[in-house]
């Protein structure tokens, strides 16, 4: 590194670390009486969250949780959520948030593996958390968390109950200031083999985050703008990445945010509607839900606002959606960069160009956001050309990015060889600086010594009108080492046979979009697609559960 000159500071002034007290204070700056809604049950302003979050500080150490603890938490999009995001890293603690859609063993073992002080759970988790109980090391069982009151089995001990620990609590409680990187969040992602692994993001990285993700959707003349005039409402759970980190941006930015709970269409869609919802992000598969639904072709959705990621936005997806006046772009990232790397770049004039053109647009994976130094490179490292055709895997660099697994050396060496984070993911980059993946390494199809994309394939079968969705992983093949093998769920009311299907991507074949060896050698028509506890499509499953 450049050695530079560096001058002494005086003893009186202030290093202003940057911590997630900051994000919270300035919440109060521009519209403190904007309200954050939880589904039908309440709603308060900024000035309620303020203090809401200092009882929450002085609930926590009455419970004994003190800074460097891990706090877990089991629960659905709410407020309460919101305010653990904020009080627990606050008092220097650290939150776990628990993905609730993993296998009871994977549960407890991400908890133990965490360290976990106490949970605080919903009250849906109940029967999950006995199932447990035996095996887990968390000593104050839980805070029971409950839109009812409902309590449950006496044989079940609680250290309290949300709401009325908040009652009992002063909301006078001075944040103090402490080293800005220390831990603030930490979560668990999946992979293809063993155990999930564990990131976790200090406050400055989280800071950064939020500021960089602040301008990158609100300052640039581009279409989804997210400003301090949009209602919000997150449609990715907040125990995976944070729901992208966004509710950190709508509190700096002190938008109105509305919770849904448990997901629901109906409820999605009612939200949606009576409290005017413009700002939302989620995987394809939610969007999918919600644009097939009756209600959503009988509403005006031209105001709303979505932002795609945690996996490829369909072609297909992306024309329902515009059909319906829904503005939606694709955004990039991971768990491991806590998360959002890049998103879909067009201009108010960009929206003049023909659909097809602006289709092909939003699917891509986007312009890398500030602060993000994203590249291209083979298998040497070495940078290859943005001529939009030189495919390699994306590599990354931020002030955000996880530094490690979390107690896991050798996997830490890996992700980070090189001094670049690498993402997995087989992408090209072109002159406008618009990255393209085209697939993950792992699920990109090897057939006869070439390469073909699932992705690209995925994105014209999605195009066919009878197609509602579709995945496409390699099989093994005796003669050519894998074959692409598609799964498709037809829209209701709708035939078609392997043949047609086949016959319509003749036609991608006869343009020179792809060979003829990338059309499926095996089609099957399902009622239901496997997904992932995030909602993405589980190939995975899909590969192991294959028969010819």
């Amino acid at each position: 590194m450049l050695k530079t000159k560096i001058l002494p500071s005086t003893d009186e002034a202030f290093g202003y670390p940057l911590l997630i007290k900051r994000i919270l204070n300035d919440s109060l700056k521009y519209h403190p009486e904007n309200e954050i809604v939880y589904r039908d049950i309440s709603r308060y302003n900024y000035f309620d969250l303020n203090k809401r979050v200092r009882k929450l500080a002085n609930v926590l150490r009455v419970l004994g949780i003190k800074a460097g603890d891990t706090v877990g938490v089991l629960e659905y999009d709410s407020t309460r959520y919101l305010e653990l995001f904020f009080a627990v890293p606050m008092i220097g603690a650290v939150l776990h948030t628990v993905n609730y859609r993993l296998s009871p063993e994977q549960i407890l073992y991400t908890m133990n593996h965490a360290e976990d002080k106490i949970v605080f759970t919903n009250m849906d988790f109940i029967p999950l958390l006995k199932e447990i109980k035996k095996k887990l090391k968390v000593k104050s069982p839980c805070v029971l968390m409950s839109d009812t009151g409902a309590r449950p089995d006496q044989d079940f001990v609680i250290s309290g109950y949300y709401e009325e620990l908040m009652k009992k609590a002063s909301d006078r409680y001075e944040f103090a200031d402490f080293d800005e990187h220390s831990v603030a969040t930490m979560f668990y992602t999946t992979g293809t083999t063993g155990n999930p692994k564990a990131v976790y993001f200090t406050h400055r990285q989280l800071v950064l985050h939020t500021i960089a993700g602040a301008v990158a959707f609100g300052s640039y003349d581009a279409v989804c703008r997210f400003r301090s005039n949009d209602v919000y409402m997150p449609i990715t759970p907040m125990f995976h990445v944070h729901a992208w980190g966004v509710p950190y941006i709508a509190t700096l930015l002190g938008v109105k945010q509305v919770y849904p709970g448990r997901y629901e269409p109906e409820m999605l869609l009612k939200l949606l509607l009576t409290e005017k919802v413009t700002f939302s992000h989620c995987v394809p598969t939610i969007l999918h839900m919600l644009v097939s639904s009756p209600v959503a072709k009988a509403v005006d959705l031209s105001n709303w606002k979505v932002v795609i990621g945690g996996a490829a936005l369909p072609a297909g997806l992306a024309q329902a959606a515009l059909n319906l006046g829904i503005d939606v772009i694709t955004g990039y990232g991971m768990s491991e960069t806590c998360p959002i790397l890049s998103i879909t770049y067009l201009n108010e004039k960009d929206k003049e160009m023909d659909v097809k053109k602006q289709v092909e647009l939003r699917t891509k994976t986007g312009v890398p956001i500030p602060l993000v130094d994203m590249k291209v490179v083979d298998e040497q490292m070495s940078e290859l050309p943005k001529d939009g055709d030189s495919v390699g895997e994306i590599v990354v660099r931020s002030p955000w990015l996880t530094q490690a697994y979390f107690k896991e050396e050798e996997r830490s060496k890996e992700l980070w060889s090189g001094g670049y984070l690498h993402t997995g993911d087989v992408a090209f980059v072109d002159k406008k600086n618009f990255f393209k993946i085209t697939d993950r390494i792992k699920d990109v199809i090897k057939t006869g010594g070439e390469w073909i994309s699932s992705l690209e394939l995925e994105g014209l079968i999605s195009q066919h009108e009878a197609v509602s969705e579709v995945a496409v992983v390699g099989v093994p093949d005796e003669r050519w080492s894998e074959r692409p093998y598609a799964l498709i769920v037809l829209k209701e009311g709708q035939k078609v046979k392997e043949s047609d299907l086949k016959k319509f991507l003749q036609k991608f074949v006869d343009n020179g979009t792809i060979n003829k060896w990338a059309i499926p050698s095996h089609v099957d028509f399902v009622a239901v697609i496997p997904k992932t506890s995030v909602g993405k499509i589980d190939k995975k499953r899909i590969r192991a559960e294959y028969k010819k």
